[in-house]
């Protein structure tokens, strides 16, 4: 299963800153029970693309995600140096946009897009590490957390990203990450009591896993999952191949059965055009009418389950910033390009009237 790399081009941007009604819902939404909120993944790499951005989901959500799933400044944190410029002038930024009328979600990884090892810092390298519970990667962390919890002041935190995926892709490091992760929850619960925490698990990884024994994998994911303040979802169904309500449903009755926590997608998308990617063998078809299908499902399920919250990861298709990445990321950063609420050229798809029925109730 491909895994994200589209984090990695934040600094992209940030660092500029120091068909038919008969698709629409039959039935009416009495008492919205759920937040709603998109991440600040900006459709464009200009200052202006990203002010918009923040503008459109301030206008359009009551709560939203800062999520910051690239470099880490390993070497400044454990050695007491300066932190990177790069790193310092993007958090600035997030934090001189927050959006005072909207809860806030951050999501941070502690992994690379792989989610096979340690994010590198920003000179490309990794920490050395006999165990990844070693005491200088858990003090690094702990500060890097720490930092971005102190300049953003969230009211949700992911404190590490579709962790799930580590075990599937590198098992020999699950049973020291748990450690690492422990104790750094617990040094930022100690500073931050009230913060609610959780480390996201991709249900489209989880859902009939690619593993030798499913049913084993599955039993000791949901089970940590059952241990955290909220569980925390990345949902793609379209890497499944997922594409009809049945489908849709089939794989959220799977999370319900497992599941006795409050549940919330920290992201999730669904594309409304092809998704064409011949360098990668990949052919998907995608619609309008089929997206909003998912969003329905989804924002059924969220009534109706009592989630705490729903993030839908860009509000508008992102072909302008598409076009400035470096050709060797072109083709990865291609797969969620189409699946804004907007098109390419903020014209609403039929996700956005669904997207509105349910926020304004």
């Amino acid at each position: 299963m491909l895994s994200k790399l589209h984090i990695l081009l934040l600094g992209v941007f940030i660092s500029l800153s120091s068909c038919s009604k008969d698709n629409t819902l039959s039935e009416p939404i009495v008492n919205r029970n759920f937040k709603m909120g998109f991440t600040t993944w900006s459709f464009g790499p200009n200052i202006q693309d990203v002010n918009d951005t923040y503008s459109f989901i301030e206008n359009n959500a009551d709560i939203y995600t800062e999520h910051i799933d690239n470099k880490i400044p390993w070497n400044a944190w454990m050695n007491n140096l300066t932190l990177p410029t790069e790193f310092t002038n993007e958090i600035t930024g997030r934090a001189n946009r927050k959006i005072d009328n909207a809860q806030l979600l951050l999501s941070v990884s502690l992994l690379n897009s792989n989610r096979d090892e340690l994010a590198e810092d920003f000179d490309g390298t990794i920490p050395s590490y006999s165990n990844l519970n070693d005491v200088e990667i858990e003090d690094a962390y702990f500060k890097h957390i720490n930092y971005l919890v102190s300049q953003l002041t969230p009211d949700y935190l992911v404190i590490a990203i579709e962790v799930n995926e580590l075990r599937i892709r590198a098992e020999g490091k699950w049973d020291s990450y748990k450690l690492l992760i422990q104790n750094v929850k617990s040094r930022i619960k100690r500073l931050y009591p009230n913060l609610t925490i959780s480390e996201s698990i991709s249900l489209h990884n989880l859902h009939e896993p690619d593993v030798p024994n499913p049913t084993e994998h599955i039993d000791e994911m949901t089970s940590y999952m059952n241990q955290m303040d909220f569980v925390a979802i990345s949902f793609y169904p379209f890497f499944k191949n997922l594409h009809s309500k049945n489908e849709f449903q089939q794989t959220f009755d799977f999370l319900h059965n497992n599941i006795n926590k409050p549940i919330s997608f920290v992201e999730t998308s669904h594309i409304a055009e092809d998704l064409i990617v011949p360098n990668l063998n990949i052919s998907i078809n995608g619609t309008e009418i089929e997206q909003n299908l998912y969003l329905e499902t989804l924002l059924e399920n969220a009534q109706e389950q009592n989630y705490e919250f729903v993030i839908w990861w860009t509000h508008r298709d992102y072909d302008t910033l598409w076009e400035t990445f470096p050709v060797e990321l072109k083709d990865i950063g291609q797969l969620w390009r189409d699946s804004g609420l907007l098109d390419e050229n903020s014209n609403e798809r039929l996700s956005k009237t669904t997207w509105n029925t349910y926020l304004n109730k």
